[in-house]
C-alpha cells in the first residue's frame, strides 16, 4: 500500500503506465508519401507503422492525425482501461512478460529465501481468492480498532504520523529525500495530503460533473462502511466529504505546488512546532518515527496553519470516521470481492469511465510490482533486455548532450555568464539506462500465503524503514525510482540525473533495426525531453549538483520567462473537451521538455549523419521520418471522464498537442513538410516559441 512519495519530486515522461508494440515494425507494405501518393516500399524497415496513417489528412494541417489517423479511427479502448496508446501497448507487452516470470516463480520450488521464492509466495497469496473471500472484512479489524483507540487530539496527531508507516491516508504526508538546498544530505519533507478525490477542484467547483462525483463519493463511503460493519455510514460519509472539502480549500493548487522555490521551506524543529501551536507537531513526528530530527522541509507552510485550525475545530468523532474511511479505502483492492467491486465502481468507473475491472492476474502482477518491483525487474532484465540496446543508448545520449551544448553556445538571448553555468550543469548530468547497478534487498520482507492485506502492510513497513534509514546516511546515487519493467523515463533534479528503464527501449521508441531518423524522433526525443527538464521553468532553478540556487542573471531569467509565457498562452488555447482547456501553467514544464527535447533530438540526428544526406526510404526523407517517429509515439485515445480528470491533474498535455503543439513551433518541420501560410499548423515566425 506504500507508494514512495519522492516520485512527486521527479519529472516523468508520461503520467501512468507506458508502452508500445514490438510487433508493429513493418517490412514490405504500401505506404504514402506526404502528398498522398501511394508508393511501394521495399524490404527495408521504415520503423513507422504506415498502416496507422491517414493519407486523407494533410501533415500540414494535423500532423498527429496524418501519422495516427487510421489507428485512432479503428482502435477501441479496452474495457479495463481509461486510455490506450503506444505507451499502453508496450505496457501490455511488459505485463505479459512479467506474468511469465511471476507464474514461473509461483510454480517453482526455488531456493528458500530467494527473491523468486518471495515473488511466488506473494502472487499465490494474491491469487488465493478462496482465502481472500473467506477473510471478508476481518483484515481491517486491528486497524479500525487502532483508530477507535484515538481518544484525544494529541493521540490523533500521533496516529497521523503512525499512518505514514503503512500507507494509510492522513491530512499530512511525510517522506525522505535529498535536501533541495543541500543535496549532499537527506531531510524529512512534510506536505499537504488527505484528499480522496483526484483534485481539490472536485470538492470546490459546482459543475454538474463535480456535483455528481461528490454525490457518488458519499454513496460509496456509506456502502463500504456497511460492508466493514461500521454504523452510521450515511452520517459518516457526509462528515467525511465536509472535512475533505475543508482540507481541499486550505491546500495549494497544482500550479503553485510546481514552484520549487515556494515549496522549499527549511525549518528547524523548534520553529516547526512553535509556529504551529494548534498542531501537536511533536506528536506527529514521534508517530512517524522522526521525532529526533532537527530540520524539515515544509512544502506548504500556510496549510499547516490552516490544518491546525481544522484539527482544533473538528470533533474527534468525525476524525475517527475519516480515518476509518482512509483504512478501508487503502485496503479495499486487497479485500473480498464486494470491496474490490465497490472500489472499482467509484474510482475507476465513475471517475475515469472504465467499463470493467482488470482480470485478477493483472491486478496480481501490479501488486507484485508494488511490493517486489526490483526483484521482478532483475529477472525481467535477465530474460528480456538486449544488452546492445544499452550501447546504442549511450551513443545517442552523447549526441544529445553535444547537441544541447552547441545549442547553449549559440543562444542569442542568453548572456555569457549564464551560458557558462548552463554548460556546467549539462556536463554533470548522469544518465542511467535500463536497470540499477545495485538491486534492492527484500530479505526483510515476511510474507504469508493466507493474508493478502498483511503482505501489503508488511511491504509498506519494509519500504518505510528503508526510507527512514536514509536519514543521517550518505546519498545513495545508485537508487532508482522506477523499475526496469516500467515504460517511462524521468529526470531527478536533486540528483541531476536522467533515467531510462529497460521496458521503454523498444519500438516505437527505440528500434535497433530501424533507421536512425525514427530512433532520434522516438527515444532520442525522450532523451532530449529528460535533458530539457533540467532546464525547464522549474528544473532551471537547480545547478549541476542538484542544489536549488539561482544561477541566472536577472535579464536572462526575464527573457526565459517571456519565452515560456508564450508557450503557456499557446497551450491554454487548446480545448480537447468542450468547456475545458489545457492548463498552460500546469503543463509548462512538460511542454518545454517536449519542445526543447524534440529540437535537441533533431540537431543530434543531423550530427549523427556526419555531414551526409539521409537516404530517402519509401518516399520519405530523413527529416520527415524523424518527425513521424515523434508523432507515432504519442498516439492515444482517452475516455472523456479520464481526459477531464487529466486536464485538471496531469502536468502532461493531451497527446495530440504533444505533437501538433510542438511541431508548429519548429522551422525544421515547416521545411520537411512544406508548411505554408493558410495551413492549419502554420504559425507566423514571430509567434513560434524557441527557448533552448
Amino acid at each position: 500500500m506504500y507508494k514512495l512519495p519522492v516520485l512527486a519530486l521527479v519529472t516523468v515522461l508520461f503520467a501512468g503506465a507506458c508502452s508500445s508494440n514490438p510487433a508493429s515494425r513493418p517490412t514490405a507494405e504500401t505506404t504514402t508519401d506526404p502528398s498522398g501518393k501511394a508508393s511501394s516500399s521495399g524490404t527495408l524497415s521504415l520503423g513507422i507503422d504506415v498502416a496507422n496513417m491517414d493519407p486523407g489528412v494533410r501533415p500540414q494541417d494535423d500532423f498527429y492525425r496524418h501519422v495516427n489517423g487510421k489507428w485512432l479511427a479503428s482502435t477501441t479502448i479496452p474495457a479495463d482501461k481509461s486510455n490506450y496508446g503506444s505507451f499502453t501497448e508496450l505496457f501490455d507487452v511488459s505485463e505479459r512478460q512479467q506474468k511469465e516470470i511471476i507464474d514461473h516463480a509461483a510454480q517453482s520450488a526455488g531456493p528458500a529465501g530467494s527473491d523468486a521464492k518471495r515473488i511466488g509466495k506473494f502472487y499465490r497469496a494474491f491469487m488465493n481468492e478462496e482465502a481472500v473471500e473467506a477473510a471478508g472484512a476481518t483484515p481491517l479489524r486491528p486497524w479500525l480498532a487502532q483508530v477507535h483507540a484515538v481518544s484525544d487530539k494529541s493521540q490523533l496527531m500521533d496516529y497521523f504520523g503512525q499512518a505514514q508507516r503503512f500507507g494509510f491516508g492522513s491530512p499530512l504526508a511525510f517522506w525522505v529525500n535529498q535536501d533541495a538546498g543541500n543535496t549532499t544530505e537527506y531531510i524529512a519533507y512534510l506536505s499537504q495530503s488527505g484528499l480522496s478525490l483526484p483534485d481539490r477542484d472536485y470538492y470546490l467547483q459546482d459543475t454538474e460533473k463535480f456535483l455528481d462525483a461528490r454525490e457518488k463519493f458519499v454513496a460509496h463511503i456509506e456502502r463500504v462502511f456497511a460492508m466493514a460493519g461500521l454504523s452510521k455510514g450515511r452520517e459518516a460519509a457526509a462528515n467525511i466529504l465536509a472535512l475533505e472539502t475543508r482540507l481541499a480549500a486550505a491546500q495549494w493548487d497544482r500550479v503553485r505546488n510546481r514552484d520549487r522555490n515556494a515549496t522549499y521551506n527549511r525549518l528547524s524543529k523548534e520553529r516547526l512546532t512553535s509556529h504551529n501551536s494548534d498542531l501537536n507537531m511533536q506528536a506527529f513526528l514521534n508517530g512517524a518515527g522522526i521525532g529526533a530530527e532537527n530540520y524539515f522541509v515544509v512544502r506548504q507552510p500556510d496549510y499547516l496553519t490552516a490544518l491546525g485550525k481544522i484539527v482544533a475545530e473538528t470533533p474527534l468523532s468525525v476524525w475517527r470516521q475519516y480515518l476509518n474511511w482512509q483504512v478501508i479505502d487503502q485496503a479495499a483492492p486487497y479485500l473480498s470481492k464486494n470491496f474490490v467491486d465497490a472500489d472499482f465502481d467509484f474510482f475507476s468507473r465513475t471517475l475515469r469511465g472504465v467499463e470493467e475491472n482488470r482480470p485478477r492476474w493483472k491486478r496480481g502482477v501490479a501488486a507484485v510490482n508494488a511490493t517486489l518491483g526490483e526483484a521482478v525487474g532483475k529477472l525481467y532484465v535477465e530474460k528480456y533486455f538486449a544488452p546492445e540496446s544499452k550501447a546504442r543508448m549511450d551513443q545517442m545520449i552523447d549526441n544529445l548532450r553535444a547537441a544541447f551544448a552547441a545549442s547553449i553556445d549559440t543562444l542569442e538571448w542568453m548572456s555569457a555568464d549564464t551560458k557558462v553555468q548552463a554548460q556546467k550543469k549539462l556536463a554533470k548530468f548522469t544518465p542511467k539506462i535500463a536497470y540499477p547497478d545495485k538491486w534492492k534487498d527484500y530479505s526483510g520482507l515476511q510474507l504469508t500465503e493466507d493474508n493478502l492485506v498483511a503482505n501489503m502492510l508488511a511491504s509498506a513497513e519494509l519500504e518505510y524503514e528503508r526510507m527512514l534509514n536514509k536519514l543521517g546516511g550518505p546519498i545513495d546515487r545508485t537508487e532508482w525510482f522506477m523499475t526496469p519493467q516500467t515504460v517511462n523515463a524521468y529526470y531527478n533534479p536533486s540528483m541531476n540525473e536522467i533515467v531510462f528503464p529497460a521496458a521503454i527501449l523498444r519500438p516505437p521508441f527505440f528500434n535497433v533495426e530501424a533507421d536512425d531518423a525514427v530512433n532520434y524522433g522516438g527515444i532520442g526525443a525522450v532523451i532530449g525531453h529528460e535533458f530539457s527538464h533540467g532546464f525547464d521553468d522549474q528544473g532551471r532553478k537547480s545547478d549541476g549538483d542538484g542544489t536549488l540556487r539561482d544561477w541566472w542573471t536577472e535579464q536572462d531569467a526575464q527573457e526565459f520567462k517571456r519565452r515560456a509565457d508564450g508557450l503557456v498562452a499557446q497551450y491554454a488555447a487548446f480545448s480537447p473537451v468542450d468547456g475545458l482547456h489545457v492548463n498552460g501553467e500546469l503543463t509548462l514544464g512538460e511542454n518545454i521538455g517536449d519542445l526543447a527535447g524534440l529540437t535537441m533530438a533533431y540537431r543530434a540526428y543531423r550530427l549523427s549523419l556526419n555531414g551526409k544526406e539521409a537516404p530517402v526510404i519509401n518516399g520519405y526523407s530523413g527529416d520527415q521520418r524523424f518527425f513521424m517517429g515523434w508523432a507515432q509515439v504519442w498516439r492515444r485515445l482517452y475516455r472523456e471522464d479520464e481526459l477531464r480528470r487529466r486536464l485538471l491533474t496531469d502536468p502532461h498535455s493531451p497527446s495530440e498537442y504533444r505533437v501538433n503543439g510542438i511541431v508548429a513551433n519548429m522551422p525544421e518541420f515547416y521545411a520537411a513538410f512544406n508548411v505554408m501560410p493558410g495551413d492549419r499548423l502554420f504559425r507566423p515566425a514571430q509567434e513560434r516559441v524557441k527557448i533552448w
